[in-house]
C-alpha cells in the first residue's frame, strides 16, 4: 500500500540525502497519486521524485544539471520503468513532455542543496570555489558578470535581483578590486562585500543578497520560472495540478500573480472582460512548520503555491503583470 503524505515526510527527514523541502504539504496539495503522471521538473537529487514513486505514482524527472546523473541512476535502479529522466529546462516542459498529459507538474525553483554543497560550483559564499554558479555549466558565469559589466549595469542588477539596497556602493567596491586583479573565487567576492557591508550579529551574510542576485542573473531564473508556469499551464489538461515551490519574495509574487492574474490589475474590469480563469481553485500558500523547521533550516523562506486546472484555453507567455523585475528582461551579456 502506499505511504501517506505524512509518512514520506517523515521517512524523508530520518533518511534522505536531499530532504525535500515542504513534501508534506506538496503531497498534501496532489492528492491521491497513487498510478497517476506526475512531471518533477526539477529533479535535483531526486527527494520529490521519490517520495512520488513512493506514493505509487510514475514520474518524469527533468534537470539540466549533468551532475544529477549519479541520482537519476540510483532513482532507476531502485523504481525501474515507473521512473523515466529527460535532460533539459524546466522552461521546455511542454516540448520535452510531447504526447503525455501528467496528472500533476511541482517545480521546486531555485538552487539545491546539492549545488550549494559542491564547492566547485560557486553557489555559496559559505564555501570558496571558482566564481561560477552555472546550473547547465555552460554560458556565461558569475566571474564573468563580476569581471566584465559596467559598474552601473553590475548595481542595476544586484539591486533588481537581490533586492539589496547598498548595490552601488558593492559595484563601485568590485569595479575598483577587479582592477587590481580579477575575481575569480566566492571567497574573494564575498570579502570585497564585507568590506561594504559589514555583518551583523543575527543579521544574514552581507553577501546573501549579491549572490542571489548573480545566480539569478547566470541562469535566468525568473525567465525559466515564467515559462515553465506557462508551458505547465500548455500541457496540463482540466483537473491537473500545478505545485510550485519558491525560496524568495520576488519568485512567490510571480507565481501568485500567475495563478490570479486578475489581482494583479484586472480586477475591477467588468466580468464580461474578464479573461477565463486557467487555475481554479488555487489554494493558500503554505508555509513550513515548526517541526520541519527544526529537522530543515532550509525550508525557513520556502513557500508552496498551488492550483488546479481549469478547462480555459492555455494562454500565450506575457511577463505583464507578474511583477518581474526589470533587470531580469535584458539579455544577459558580458
Amino acid at each position: 500500500m502506499p505511504k501517506s503524505g505524512s509518512d514520506l515526510a517523515r521517512d524523508a527527514h530520518e533518511g534522505a540525502p536531499h530532504v525535500p523541502v515542504l513534501i508534506g504539504a506538496v503531497l498534501e496539495a496532489l492528492g491521491d497519486i497513487s498510478g497517476k503522471t506526475i512531471i518533477d521538473g526539477t529533479f535535483g537529487a531526486g527527494g520529490y521524485t521519490r517520495a512520488f514513486l513512493e506514493a505509487g505514482a510514475h514520474v518524469t524527472g527533468i534537470d539540466r544539471d549533468p551532475s544529477v546523473t549519479p541520482h537519476v541512476a540510483a532513482v532507476e535502479g531502485e523504481f525501474g520503468e515507473s521512473f523515466q529522466f529527460v535532460a533539459g529546462r524546466f522552461s521546455q516542459l511542454d516540448s520535452l513532455i510531447e504526447g503525455t498529459a501528467p496528472d500533476a507538474i511541482v517545480l521546486d525553483i531555485g538552487v539545491s542543496s546539492m549545488q550549494l554543497d559542491q564547492d566547485e560550483r560557486g553557489f555559496s559564499f559559505m564555501k570558496d570555489g571558482p566564481l561560477d554558479m552555472r546550473m547547465s555549466r555552460e554560458g556565461v558565469s558569475a566571474a564573468d558578470l563580476v569581471n566584465e559589466l559596467p559598474e552601473r549595469e553590475l548595481a542595476d542588477l544586484i539591486f533588481g535581483l537581490g533586492e539589496e539596497r547598498k548595490s552601488r556602493a558593492i559595484a563601485k567596491a568590485i569595479c575598483a578590486a577587479r582592477q587590481d586583479k580579477p575575481i575569480e573565487t566566492t571567497g574573494a567576492l564575498a570579502a570585497i562585500i564585507e568590506g561594504v557591508v559589514p555583518r551583523r550579529p543575527g543579521a544574514a551574510h552581507p553577501a546573501t543578497r549579491t549572490f542571489q542576485a548573480l545566480r539569478i542573473a547566470v541562469n535566468r531564473e525568473f525567465n525559466e520560472l515564467v515559462d515553465a508556469l506557462f508551458a505547465a499551464e500548455a500541457l496540463l489538461e482540466e483537473g491537473g495540478v500545478l505545485a510550485v515551490v519558491t525560496f524568495h519574495s520576488l519568485e512567490d509574487r510571480i507565481v501568485k500573480r500567475f495563478f490570479k492574474p486578475q489581482e494583479a490589475g484586472s480586477r475591477h474590469l467588468p466580468v464580461k472582460d474578464q479573461a477565463a480563469a486557467c487555475w481554479d481553485p488555487v489554494a493558500k500558500p503554505v508555509k513550513a512548520s515548526k517541526t520541519e523547521l527544526a529537522d530543515n533550516p532550509r525550508a525557513r523562506s520556502a513557500t508552496l503555491r498551488a492550483a488546479r486546472r481549469t478547462g480555459a484555453p492555455a494562454r500565450a507567455i506575457s511577463y505583464k503583470g507578474l511583477g518581474v523585475p526589470g533587470y531580469a528582461l535584458k539579455e544577459v551579456r558580458t
